[in-house]
């Protein structure tokens, strides 16, 4: 899939969370290979990109912290950021990136997200990051809401997997943190607030299983299969049209140091 023809236009577009770039910056090298994406959206990145640059991605803005969370946009084409999007929860935590993407047929707006996972305990007052979580929700929602979605694309890692087939089992996740009543209601409120079209999902239909996380806890997380779809990527309604194919790189779990989320990415015809 690395090899593209001169007559190909379309976008792509990934997205992963590598879960430090520090420690897995050959990984991305080997995403590059596999995928040979237009975009790269990273989030937990963690730390200082040294080392990204001789990937070949001219275009690279980064929001980071050292040791913590951390997003970044890697691209062929250049890229211009959004400087007045909000600054969720007011916590300057490093959480989105807004891009604008001078796209084939005109700029696209690109939002990297990294949201928060939320602890272990789904109850607000007894658990703040939970609180944070279900804030941060509500907070991108009204803004979207209060501004449509117009030749855009949303990436990144959501950490709420809101459909019966994004978890291995429905009926035992309903308590668990990323698949709540509470969460998916929110995730599907954003969704649904600005109009995004869920890229994933135009490819797998809802009653077919569909991970892009397995925790680390399993000895075999291949064979046990437990997984969770926490990485989404939306579109516009304007550019669900152009949808032309997907790839969740399943494979990725099984490198060496591998995050325990796998790279997404989307092909469109902007």
């Amino acid at each position: 899939m690395a090899k593209r023809g001169t007559a190909q236009q379309a976008l792509r577009i990934a997205t992963w969370n590598i879960n430090s770039v520090r420690l897995r910056l050959p990984l991305l090298q080997k995403l590059v290979a596999d995928l040979a994406p237009d975009v790269i959206c990273l989030q937990e990145t963690k730390c200082p990109h040294k080392g990204i640059a001789a990937l070949g991605f001219t275009h690279r803005l980064v929001r980071g912290m050292k040791g913590y969370n951390g997003v970044a946009v890697l691209s062929r084409l250049p890229i211009s950021l959004r400087e007045d999007d909000p600054d969720w929860c007011a916590k300057g935590d490093c959480r989105h990136l807004g891009v604008m993407l001078d796209a084939p047929g005109g700029p696209i707006e690109v939002h990297n997200f990294y949201v928060p996972a939320g602890g272990d305990v789904p109850d607000r007052e007894a658990n703040p990051k939970f609180g944070h979580k279900l804030d941060f929700v509500a907070e991108a929602t009204r803004w979207f809401a209060g501004r449509g979605a117009r030749r855009a694309v949303l990436v990144g890692d959501l950490n709420i997997a809101p459909l019966e087939h994004d978890v291995w089992s429905h009926k035992q996740l309903l308590d668990v943190v990323s698949h709540t009543p509470i969460e998916v209601a929110g995730l599907l409120g954003w969704q649904k607030a600005a109009g995004w079209h869920d890229a994933l999902r135009h490819f797998v239909p809802e009653d077919q299983k569909l991970y892009t996380w397995w925790s680390y806890r399993a000895r075999d997380w291949r064979a046990a299969d437990r997984g969770r779809r926490l990485d989404h990527v939306w579109v516009s309604d304007d550019l669900a049209g152009g949808l032309k194919r997907h790839m969740v790189l399943k494979d990725a779990r099984d490198w060496p140091q591998a995050s325990d989320h796998v790279p997404v990415m989307v092909e469109l015809q902007p």
